[in-house]
């Protein structure tokens, strides 16, 4: 649990944190390093004029009669003379260990140690509560069948703490100064670095409200630069939605402004004066029939919209059976069909076959071969004598890698030079009497495209009158 938690995490705090904690942190790591180099250079010069005393002693002692003998003339006692911070102490044992000068309790070296002629030892030692370093070496005399001799020089320890004290102060204290610098100059360098952040926001705040054109993004650091990427993205993505919104609104509003003429122009025809029970009632259908064309016109237009929402399939994308929603449709379309004395069938495999499924938006799917459907009867011309015909079919093609939709009539066809042109909202076929808005195909379209498909048209009764057309959607199932 944090002791100090903020609501909003800063940036800028968070760059310091982790820069001026491992710095806090090392310093008394630093501190105890430090101690630890000074005590041994500290004693580096005191451990070798102990070796020096050690040594001069060694060549103090003589033989005389088979006998070890040591004599310290007064310029040796100088050398060893005590001094205001520590004392010295020497041992000088013979060859048998009998004690020949010095101190007599000096401690002895390791009993295990191994004796190196001519060498001189360090170690340390505990002497009278105190610490001390011993030199010592064994000196080999000329008597037959004898042990070496032993010459020891000890002394305290205490110049060598108060150099080692010395060292440490003159290296630490000047840090007490240069922290708080390196403190204030990493705070510097962090308000410098981060300035670019405060540029980018200005550029940000000072722009106008309509103003959706992407952020330059050579002018931010690297680390940035994917961020104002990201954000270019979605202000392009957001152009797009407010295009599709002010399309969406200006094509309601243009489409929507003739049936609703025409219902105030029929409503006014219905209350003038001196008009017959039956120019009411024909005043009263085509009401009914404006009526059913707005209705119609506004579900064609949310149905565009919906399909132009950016994301809409990739958020709710599942498995889908083309075959059933294609007979869903085909059904759903049959009275309409008959109505116009139009025969409808499907061809395809049945409902339950495994191998027509693909990943998609099933709502999007439906609406796309129901407008499909709709476009085929709304321009098959049809009567008794001779009914018109439409087919549907589904086909697995590419050993079951795709799958294509054809939706094909016997009506008079597309012309070549118009089949770009009908994908085009509110775009209609010249000569065609057929009621409808223009936006059955550019909604396929649409649909399509969110699904990775493909659309194409062509004639499906080449050479003869009417041609017919037949539209065709090929998906890839692993699209």
């Amino acid at each position: 649990m944090k002791i100090f938690q903020r609501e909003q995490r800063s940036l800028f705090g968070e760059i310091l944190d982790w820069m001026l904690t491992p710095l806090l942190l090392l310093w008394p790591v630093t501190l105890v390093l430090t101690w630890l180099v000074a005590q041994g250079i500290a004693g580096k010069p005191f451990d070798r004029a102990l070796e020096y005393n050690a040594g001069a002693l060694a060549q103090l002692i003589t033989v005389k009669n088979n006998k070890a003998h040591f004599t310290l003339p007064q310029p040796a006692r100088e050398l060893l003379r005590a001094d205001d911070s520590d004392t010295v102490y020497y041992q000088v044992l013979g060859t048998q260990g009998e004690f020949l000068s010095g101190e007599r309790h000096l401690p002895l070296p390791p009993e295990n140690e191994k004796i190196a002629w001519g060498e001189v030892r360090l170690r340390s030692a505990e002497f009278r509560d105190n610490d001390i370093k011993v030199a010592y070496t064994w000196v080999k005399l000329d008597i037959p069948n004898s042990k070496p001799a032993l010459v020891q020089v000890a002394e305290t320890m205490e110049k060598r703490s108060i150099l080692a004290t010395e060292i440490v102060k003159g290296v630490m204290l000047p840090q007490f100064v240069i922290l708080p610098l390196a403190v204030l100059l990493v705070w510097l360098a962090l308000v410098q670095a981060i300035k670019p952040l405060n540029h980018l926001e200005e550029r940000i705040r000072a722009r106008r409200p309509d103003d959706l054109s992407p952020l330059d993004a050579e002018t931010v650091p690297m680390e940035v630069a994917p961020l104002v990427s990201a954000v270019n993205d979605l202000l392009m993505r957001l152009k797009d939605s407010i295009a599709t919104q002010k399309r969406f609104l200006a094509d309601a509003a243009h489409q929507l402004k003739t049936p609703l003429a025409g219902l105030k122009m029929q409503a006014d025809l219905a209350q003038r004066q001196g008009g017959s029970a039956e120019d009411l009632k024909q005043s009263l259908r085509q009401i009914g029939r404006s009526s059913i064309r707005a209705t119609h016109t506004v579900n064609q237009l949310l149905s565009l919209a919906r399909a132009e929402s950016s994301g809409t399939v990739m958020r709710s994308q599942q498995e889908c059976n083309l075959v059933q929603l294609t007979l869903e449709v085909i059904h759903g379309s049959v009275p309409r069909a008959m109505d116009k004395h139009i025969d409808i069938g499907y061809e395809g495999p049945e409902a339950d076959d495994n191998g027509i499924t693909l990943m998609g938006n099933p709502i999007l799917l439906g609406e796309m071969v129901r407008n499909l459907v709709d476009n085929a009867i709304n321009y098959t011309p049809s009567s008794t004598e001779r009914p018109g015909m439409i087919t549907v079919r589904i086909l697995p093609v590419n050993d079951d890698s795709e799958l294509m939709l054809q939706v094909e009539d016997t009506g008079s066809g597309i012309p070549m030079s118009e089949r770009e042109l009908v994908f085009q909202p509110f775009y209609r076929v010249l000569g065609t009497e057929a009621d409808g808005s223009g936006l059955g195909l550019p909604i396929v379209l649409e649909i399509a495209r969110q699904h990775h498909a493909s659309v194409h048209i062509e004639d499906c009764r080449p050479g003869q009158t009417p041609p017919g057309t037949r539209f065709t959607v090929r998906f890839e199932k692993n699209a």
